[in-house]
C-alpha cells in the first residue's frame, strides 16, 4: 500500500490551497485566523462560494452535481478546507442524508432533496438520540404510526439535534413496529421542521454555543413519501450513516490547527527569561502529541489508500473515531495548560485574552462531547473487539 502522494496530487493540493485563500472573504479570513466561531449565515455564505466552485460536496459523484474527484483528491480537498480554518459546512445534509438518499432514496426523493442540499438552500439536522436512547440507540421510543390516510403521525422527543433551530429538515429514526425486537422495528423518516407539532428548544452550553437542542414532536403528520428505504428497515440505513459520521470525527485537519495554535500561544507566553515553547516539559508534551497525531494521520491515509483501491470503509472508521476524538481533546487540554490563568476566562467578557487564545476555552468545552457523539468511544471499542479482534461476545 503506497501512502505517498504523487506529483499530480501534490500539485492539486497546492492549487486547492491557493483557491481557498483567494476565495475566502476577508471578514471570514479574519475569524479563520483565530479559529473563531462562525455564525450560521457565515457558514451559508461560504457554502454558496464553494457551491459556485463545485466544491461544496467533494465526495458527491458528478451524476448528482459533485466534482467527480477520485478518493485521494476528495481527501486532499477536505483536508485543506479543514486546515484553512474556513467555516465547516453543515455535515448533516452533505455528508449524511445526501449520500444515503443517493443509495436508498426514490427517484422523487433524490430530485426533491439533493439539489437543495448541494446548493445549501435547505439545511438539515439529525434526529437520532433520545433522552433514554443515546449509545443504545436501538432502544429509541419516538413512534410513527400509520393514520390510514397515507401519512405517519409522529410523537416523541429527540435530543442533541445539533443546530435544529436553524434547520429546514430533520432525518429521524422512528419506531414503526413497537412489537418487533429493537432494531427490527425502526424506520428512517424525513420531517419538515416547519410542520405543526415540531418544537425546538436550544441549550446554551458552557462553551458558549447554542449548538445542541431538544426537539419535541407532538402529533406531527408526515407523508409516507418521506419514508427512506423499506418500512422497518431504518436500522441498516442508520448504521451506514454512522460509519460516515465516525470517519468525519477523525478530524486530522482540525487537530493540526489546534496543535499549531498551542505552539503559537506557547511561543507568545513568557516563562522566566524564555518562552513556554522553550520549556522542556511543554516541548515534550507537544512532541508526544505530534507523534500521536502523525500516527493518526497515517492511519487515515491508509483508509484513503484502501478506498482508492475500491475497498468499502469498514470497522477502521471506529478506530479513526476513537483516536481522532481523543487527540482533538488532548490538543485543547494542552492549549488550556499553556494559557494558564487565561484559560479561566471562558467568554473573555472583559476583553483581556489575546486574540490567539479567545476561542480555546469554548472549544475545550465543546470537544468534551467528541468522545460521545457519533457513538461513544466505548461503543467503538466494542465494534473493534468484535469485528477486528474477533473477540467472543460475553
Amino acid at each position: 500500500m503506497d501512502l505517498s502522494f504523487t506529483a499530480e496530487q501534490i500539485a492539486f493540493r497546492e492549487e486547492v490551497r491557493a483557491i481557498i485563500l483567494a476565495s475566502l472573504p476577508e471578514h471570514l479570513r479574519r475569524k479563520a485566523e483565530i479559529d473563531a466561531h462562525f455564525e450560521p449565515d457565515e457558514v451559508r455564505e461560504w457554502h454558496r462560494i464553494l457551491y459556485a466552485k463545485g466544491w461544496a460536496a467533494p465526495h458527491w459523484p458528478a451524476a448528482y452535481g459533485g466534482p467527480g474527484l477520485d478518493v485521494t483528491r476528495r481527501f486532499i480537498l477536505t483536508e485543506e478546507l479543514e486546515l484553512s480554518g474556513a467555516p465547516s459546512l453543515s455535515p448533516f445534509g452533505l455528508m449524511m442524508v445526501g449520500p444515503l438518499l443517493m443509495q436508498y432514496g426514490t427517484d422523487a426523493q433524490k430530485k426533491r432533496f439533493l439539489p437543495k442540499i448541494l446548493d445549501g438552500s435547505e439545511v438539515w439536522c439529525q434526529g437520532y438520540s433520545e433522552p433514554n436512547a443515546g449509545s443504545d440507540l436501538a432502544s429509541l421510543q419516538c413512534r410513527a404510526e400509520d393514520d390510514g390516510k397515507g401519512n405517519f403521525v409522529v410523537n416523541g422527543q429527540k435530543t442533541w439535534t445539533t443546530y435544529a433551530q436553524y434547520a429546514d429538515w430533520v432525518f429521524c429514526l422512528v419506531r414503526t413496529d413497537p412489537q418487533a425486537k429493537k432494531q427490527a422495528g425502526i424506520s428512517f423518516l424525513l420531517i419538515d421542521m416547519k410542520t405543526p407539532g415540531v418544537l425546538v428548544k436550544p441549550m446554551l452550553t458552557t462553551g458558549g454555543t447554542p449548538a445542541f437542542c431538544e426537539t419535541f414532536l407532538e402529533d406531527v403528520v408526515v407523508a409516507k413519501d418521506n419514508l427512506v428505504g423499506p418500512l422497518n428497515g431504518g436500522w441498516t440505513i442508520a448504521k451506514s450513516l454512522l460509519g460516515h459520521e465516525r470517519t468525519l470525527i477523525g478530524a486530522v485537519g482540525t487537530s493540526r490547527r489546534a496543535l499549531r495554535r498551542v505552539k503559537e500561544i506557547a511561543k507568545a507566553t513568557r516563562f522566566g527569561d524564555a518562552t513556554l515553547l522553550e520549556h522542556p516539559g511543554i516541548r515534550s508534551k507537544i512532541a508526544r502529541l505530534e507523534i500521536k497525531l502523525r500516527a493518526h494521520q497515517m492511519t487515515n491515509y491508509r483508509a484513503v489508500a484502501s478506498a482508492q483501491l475500491g475497498h468499502a470503509p469498514g470497522p477502521e472508521s471506529s478506530i479513526l473515531k476513537i483516536r481522532g476524538s481523543e487527540i482533538l481533546q488532548q490538543c485543547f487540554e494542552l492549549a488550556m495548560e499553556v494559557m494558564g490563568h487565561d484559560s479561566l476566562a471562558w467568554q473573555n467578557d472583559l476583553g483581556v485574552i489575546p486574540a490567539a487564545e479567545q476561542n480555546i476555552a469554548p472549544s475545550f468545552n465543546y470537544t468534551r462531547a467528541a468522545t460521545i457523539y457519533g457513538g461513544s468511544n466505548e461503543i467503538q471499542k466494542n465494534i473493534i473487539a468484535k469485528l477486528v479482534l474477533r473477540l467472543p461476545s460475553t
